[in-house]
């Protein structure tokens, strides 16, 4: 495919041939080796990734950080988390409940919740917890403008350091503290709380509010789902795998790789389609419908390879779980319950600028050029969706959906 910039790479759209590049070492995920892929993004060279962005990083360096991070997601950290999260979901219920019909379910339930697990996570003070939000609000909405999205990311990047040099001075029981004891250096403790943030924030907030509308829209599978709370974790696997919300990926050829026949040379930029992998007929049977029995084992959703794993998984999964149905299976806290089909209705006309994902077309569309050769390199071939900001840190559109009451 031709990039903007007018760069020869390729464009990799099954579902085998995607898992293989994102585990294969020879494929880097240097921010300052790509090329974007996306029209409208940034012009000229990307520069490399800031100390602790672990999503910009290769091997070794990568693995430093994986290491000093994976032991200390302990099992009790994990349980304390989730059990907070839990109380954060009631408590928003509850006050969703208490405002009445007419919801913004992503800025009353979507985009809070994962900002507080973030928050339960790093240590950040309650006292801090209201300015924190308003930079992640402000950083996620579709109204901020560049310029209050830039102030945004300076505000929570200094916040970041100044947090980093509390802990040091006076350790809390959190991740941040514990990592104070490691030889990270300020900038990069600064780094790994933003890559932290990246990697739990965005993609929760958008699983959670396209997860709760694919379910509205899907009442016969909703149904399935309350009937059988037993099937949650193998629900949001679906989910998952059929919204795909971090829809792009990219990665950078370090030599010559042979992939299906082709040749891909050193130096050439490889886009991945999460979305059209995870709708690939020849992994899912009927890829283009939603179905919560399915076991949609080896969706590449989160990924695959070195930069998948409990750092980037398990805390959005546990945010999605306890957002869409409680760990008590006879427990009424969760929104499954609340905000049941019979009692709440979609309201479609109330979204901002009618913004959608297409994701159904979106699919297919890259189903139709991979069936006569899964590695596109030709201008004028299908491409990933062009509807978010920087692939390789795999954000998208951010959608409102309103849920008013009948």
């Amino acid at each position: 495919m031709t990039y903007p910039d007018g760069h020869q790479g390729r464009l990799v759209t099954s579902h085998s041939l995607v898992r293989a590049v994102l585990a294969d070492p020879r494929f880097s995920s240097r921010y300052e080796l790509m090329h974007y892929p996306l029209p409208g993004g940034p012009e000229g060279e990307l520069p490399p990734a800031p100390p602790g962005d672990m999503t910009g990083m290769d091997a070794p360096e990568h693995t430093r950080f994986r290491r000093l991070l994976a032991g200390r997601f302990t099992v009790r950290r994990m349980r304390l988390l989730t059990d907070r999260v839990e109380e954060i979901t009631a408590e928003h219920l509850d006050a969703m409940e208490a405002g009445g019909p007419g919801i913004d379910l992503v800025q009353a339930f979507a985009q809070p919740i994962p900002a507080l697990m973030i928050c339960e996570l790093l240590g950040v003070p309650f006292a801090d917890r209201d300015a924190f939000h308003g930079f992640v609000t402000a950083l996620m909405s579709l109204d901020s403008t560049p310029d209050e999205r830039m102030a945004a990311m300076t505000g929570l990047q200094e916040y970041m350091y100044g947090l980093v040099l509390a802990k040091r001075a006076r350790p809390t029981d959190d991740l941040l503290s514990d990592l104070t004891t490691s030889d990270l250096t300020d900038e990069e403790l600064t780094g790994v709380g933003g890559f932290l943030l990246g990697a739990g924030l965005d993609t929760t907030a958008n699983m959670l509010a396209h997860g709760t509308f694919a379910l509205l829209r899907h009442p016969g599978q909703l149904a399935v789902l309350r009937d059988r709370p037993d099937l949650a974790d193998q629900a949001v696997e679906e989910l998952m795998r059929y919204l795909s919300i971090a829809h792009t990926m990219v990665r950078v050829a370090l030599e010559d790789v042979e992939l299906d026949g082709e040749t891909i040379r050193a130096g050439e930029t490889v886009t991945l389609s999460i979305q059209a992998a995870n709708r690939d007929p020849e992994r899912f049977e009927d890829p283009d419908r939603l179905d919560l029995r399915r076991r949609a084992t080896g969706q590449l959703g989160f990924g695959h390879g070195i930069h998948l794993g409990a750092l980037g998984t398990h805390r959005p999964r546990a945010a999605i779980l306890c957002g869409l149905r409680h760990p008590d299976d006879a427990a009424a806290d969760h929104l499954l319950v609340r905000m049941a089909p019979e009692q709440h209705e979609l309201d479609p006309a109330r979204r901002p600028d009618r913004r959608r994902i297409q994701l159904v077309q979106s699919a297919q569309d890259h189903s139709a050029g991979r069936q006569s050769s899964p590695v596109v390199r030709l201008p004028g071939e299908r491409r990933p969706p062009a509807h978010g900001p920087h692939p390789v840190r795999g954000c998208c559109l951010r959608t409102r959906h309103l849920i008013t009451a009948t």
